[in-house]
């Protein structure tokens, strides 16, 4: 072994038994594996005793990493016998002074986890009832802007329904064309074994009409816009521009959440038809390359596959996701205290819970209104 290696040597002198460190004790060598592997089993054979002493008299380097791995060793006690220059005394002293004690383990029973459940019960009975304020609030507002719409803030609607709704066309008709193409494929491979190819128009009509591009649409529109929305509140929280507004007198709910809430409700319908005209046309490409269903049949089958009724319902579910999504993101944007840290925390549980959400109203909806359209 190489003299400048740190390892130690057990010897006996008399009736005590000794651990004598030898090498350099110093970051450089602790930090190489193979030397701290072999060094941590000796360190193992040579547990800390009333009968074992420690010789660091011969010890060609220590530092306060070298320092500190003898202290945790000793378990932060200092042992009965000990042997070590005045540096090396001093350096353990100054790691044994700035070293701070393990916290007690507390004991863990089940009325300390009943207090968690409920502590975590009235922050959710906090967050719902807010939430029924805020859809208070807003019904509100636009009962106030019925009541004068020439004081409006059209300006706030007419930019955050182009922020909204017109940026995010591109994202949502590729996705949307992707998934129609990811459908037709595979239905394919079922339909062509039951000689069924001409059924691919009645699923794929169905499935994106009714529920795949509203749905899709939505947690799109959840995920882009709703993280901007809590984020763009949340900044305003962060320098102060929220207290402005409040000692100026003006309504955060009519200047903020109701143009945020009616241009998500005028935009997301758009959306919507949107990303499903996009998945029907991939749908409408694939089911012609992989089963020959021309585009011409694809749009003349469609109106008698597909009634009515479900586009009427996907345009209802929209604007349902999207006054959803606006008062998710609000209420997030609003809880947000004045740090980057609860920001960010809030952005990620406004894009979480909106997606939730919408994936709840959508079974609410294809429970409630399972007859309709068939």
């Amino acid at each position: 072994m190489d003299d400048t290696a740190p390892h130690l040597q057990q010897h006996q002198d008399g009736t005590q038994r000794w651990a004598q460190l030898r090498g350099r004790w110093g970051a450089a060598e602790l930090g190489q594996r193979s030397l701290w592997r072999d060094l941590r089993r000796q360190l193992d054979g040579a547990a800390p005793s009333a009968e074992q002493g420690w010789d660091l008299s011969e010890v060609q380097w220590l530092d306060h990493v070298g320092a500190q791995l003898l202290w945790d060793h000793w378990g932060q006690q200092w042992p009965a016998q000990l042997r070590t220059t005045d540096l090396q005394r001093q350096m353990l002293e100054r790691v044994a002074s700035l070293t701070m004690g393990c916290p007690p383990e507390t004991k863990v029973n089940w009325w300390g986890w009943l207090i968690q459940l409920g502590l975590v019960l009235l922050g959710f009975m906090a967050h719902v009832r807010s939430m029924v304020e805020m859809v208070g609030q807003l019904l509100l507002d636009v009962l106030r802007l019925i009541k004068n719409p020439l004081r409006g803030p059209w300006r706030d609607v007419s930019g955050h329904l182009y922020a909204m709704g017109a940026t995010a066309l591109p994202i949502t008709a590729l996705v949307g064309f992707l998934i129609g193409v990811v459908l037709a494929y595979l239905m394919s491979l079922q339909l062509r074994q039951f000689g069924a190819d001409a059924f691919i128009v009645n699923i794929l009509g169905i499935s994106l009409v009714r529920e795949l591009g509203p749905l899709l649409g939505a947690i799109l529109v959840a995920g882009r816009t709703g993280s901007a929305i809590t984020a763009q509140i949340g900044v305003m929280r962060v320098n102060e521009e929220l207290d402005a507004m409040q000692v100026m007198g003006i309504a955060q709910g009519y200047r903020l959440v109701m143009p945020r809430a009616l241009a998500l409700a005028l935009a997301m319908p758009l959306v919507s038809m949107w990303t499903t005209v996009c998945a029907l046309v991939g749908g409408m490409m694939a089911a012609d390359a992989a089963m020959g269903v021309s585009p011409a049949y694809f749009l003349q089958a469609m109106p008698g596959a597909v009634d009515i009724a479900n586009l009427y319902l996907a345009l209802a579910k929209s604007v349902t996701f999207g006054v959803a999504i606006a008062l998710i993101a609000c209420h997030w944007g609003l809880e947000v205290e004045p740090n980057t840290q609860s920001l960010g925390r809030g952005t990620t549980s406004s894009v979480v819970i909106s997606i939730t959400a919408v994936i709840v109203l959508d079974a609410i909806f294809a429970i409630a209104f399972r007859k309709v359209g068939f």
